[in-house]
């Protein structure tokens, strides 16, 4: 395969930095461009997944929605990494949280994702891997929401391929096991980070509570959850 890819505009791979944030929503991606970056140019529109490349206090980042599910970030995220040389990516999603002492709008850092996915299946491996965070992204963001007093969690998260669940309590017995929040994107792209070698991390804000029945409207999710936008544009 050469670039352009099926699925990334992009006709040169230097119109992609070595650094991109990954929101699950292409508006969120557009939001992020519009209110933190320079000299921003867009590089993608192919299946309106907009990508936008610009500078964040002099240096070059780019963001790119990612779609919802692993199929989805999974795509992405294999495209970005090996045609156009993506060296450290970073996902900024909402998150179910699955604990009670977490709030809405608390941040939470994905240092490893479990899955019911069969995304890892590929890999041919004799066993279950845990797909980790890269440790030198997870530290720097957890200094960072210290820096700024942010309230935040660190741990095991649930990547999940089912949003409506027919077992609609199933997700208490990953809350026993300690796993903080659900999602849907991570387990894949830390796989695909690991497998290639680069530097993942998800940030995450809780846009709803699985045991106070919270939420957060898809507004509020589309623009409001600037904390995690500041810190990932801080890591590298």
């Amino acid at each position: 395969m050469s670039i352009p890819t099926p699925h990334i505009g992009a006709s040169d791979a230097s119109l992609v930095a070595e650094t991109i944030l990954l929101p699950g929503d292409p508006l969120r991606a557009k939001f992020i461009a519009d209110n933190f970056l320079e000299d921003v140019e867009q590089f993608n529109t192919v299946r309106n997944m907009f990508g936008y490349t610009g500078t964040y206090k002099g240096k070059k980042i780019s963001v790119m929605g990612s779609g919802m599910g692993i199929p989805s970030i999974g795509i992405y995220s294999y495209e970005l990494i090996n045609f156009y040389g993506v060296k450290n990516l970073i996902r900024v999603g909402s998150c179910g949280a699955m604990q009670p002492n977490m709030k809405l709008y608390d941040l939470v850092f994905g240092m490893c994702a479990s899955t019911n996915s069969n995304y890892l299946h590929q890999f041919n491996l004799p066993g279950t891997l845990a797909p980790n965070a890269s440790f030198k992204l997870l530290y720097k963001a957890v200094k960072l929401a210290e820096e700024k007093k942010y309230p935040f969690h660190v741990g095991n998260i649930l990547s999940s391929d089912t949003f409506y669940n027919e077992e609609s309590d199933s997700w208490k017995k990953w809350s026993k096991m300690g796993v903080l929040a659900v999602e849907m994107e991570a387990a894949a792209l830390y796989a695909n980070a690991l497998r290639a070698g680069v530097n993942a991390l998800t940030i995450l804000t809780v846009s709803d509570s699985m045991v106070t029945k919270e939420l957060t409207t898809a507004l509020e999710r589309q623009t409001a959850f600037t904390k995690m936008m500041e810190i990932a544009l801080e890591l590298t």
